[in-house]
């Protein structure tokens, strides 16, 4: 014979609660006292009790997950960013899907269908340069409060997004190669039309003019945010006759990839060049020379992203933060950075 399958009734009775409370435990476990959940929780293992989804998203209405759009899903930068978010949403009892916007935006219309399909109850963007097109139909769908960015946005759009103060980490990386000495500072960029690109470039620019120093156009290198462009604008600085004596660099990626081509070349860091990056990856504090970078707290980002949400998620009707949340940064001083010899 099969063996019986456990049912709710069966964990109300080992918990001695009603089988209501079995399901507000079960759906929403944060409106329940620990000592419920704990309860609930043992029951359900004496019972084996197995939730079925497909009955519950039928019976909610909802997918009871969320879908994230990461631009490259083989960017480490993102890994901690999505343990953020999992951890918040694995606590409300949704799962997370991940996908590349190269892959699902086509003309929007698909982002549209994830909604639409309820294949997902909501969605977390962490690509800036969507199509305008793209954009636009997201503003318009019926589910648009339930889109939102995180670490990167799209200007002028009405998404709800969270994010670090890009400006601000930029300025503490000038001053904090002013304060060693340097005056020929350079900066490798992110990809052109990228708003993290735009916000760190333009707060450099503003800073060297700020502390009066002087800046070469050819000490601006245009890059993205991978190894290999770092390793590119690497060239180029050797290439100069007047080399800067620090480098900036958009992205942990660029500089670790920027160090890497400048040893290949028989240059040191800090002793030729001092190099600093912007993320603080986990790479950054193992590589060698440790990198000096620019600390966002990516998983914070993504738990306030998911939180918010889930806030959007499950209660529709009320009012929600309209302006950006953005989330402070601050600099880790390590070996890749030193006063100029």
């Amino acid at each position: 014979m099969a063996p019986k399958t456990s049912t709710l009734q069966d964990v109300a009775r080992v918990a001695k609660v009603s089988t209501a409370t079995v399901s507000r435990t079960l759906s929403h476990p944060d409106v329940v006292s620990e000592s419920t959940r704990r309860r609930v929780a043992e029951a359900v293992k004496v019972t084996g009790y197995r939730i079925n989804h497909a009955a519950r998203n039928l019976r909610t209405q909802r997918s009871h997950s969320v879908l994230v759009l990461l631009p490259d899903l083989a960017n480490p930068f993102f890994s901690t960013i999505l343990e953020g978010i999992s951890r918040h949403l694995s606590a409300k009892g949704y799962s997370m899907l991940i996908a590349s916007t190269k892959q699902v935006q086509d003309s929007g219309e698909r982002l549209i269908h994830y909604l639409d399909d309820a294949r997902a109850d909501g969605m977390i963007v962490l690509d800036g340069d969507l199509e305008p097109d793209v954009v636009n139909k997201l503003e318009d769908a019926s589910q648009t409060q339930r889109v939102l960015f995180a670490c990167e946005w799209v200007e002028g759009a009405n998404f709800p997004s969270v994010r670090c103060e890009n400006r601000q980490g930029t300025r503490l990386a000038v001053q904090h190669f002013h304060a060693l000495g340097h005056r020929k500072i350079a900066h490798v960029t992110g990809p052109e039309g990228n708003v993290l690109m735009h916000a760190r470039k333009d707060a450099f620019v503003d800073e060297i003019a700020s502390l009066g120093l002087v800046l070469k156009p050819e000490w601006i290198f245009a890059a993205d945010f991978t190894l290999e462009a770092g390793c590119l604008a690497a060239q180029d600085w050797i290439a100069l006759q007047d080399r800067p004596t620090a480098v900036f660099c958009a992205s942990d990626q660029l500089a670790l990839g920027f160090i890497s081509e400048l040893s290949r070349h028989g240059f040191r860091v800090p002793e030729h060049v001092s190099v600093m990056g912007f993320d603080d990856i986990e790479l950054a504090a193992q590589f060698i020379p440790s990198l000096t970078s620019i600390r966002q707290d990516r998983l914070l980002i993504g738990e306030i992203a998911a939180t918010m949400l889930m806030e959007r998620i499950e209660k529709p009707n009320a009012q929600h933060r309209a302006s950006p949340t953005v989330l402070p940064v601050s600099l880790v001083a390590r070996d890749s950075t030193a006063s100029p010899r």
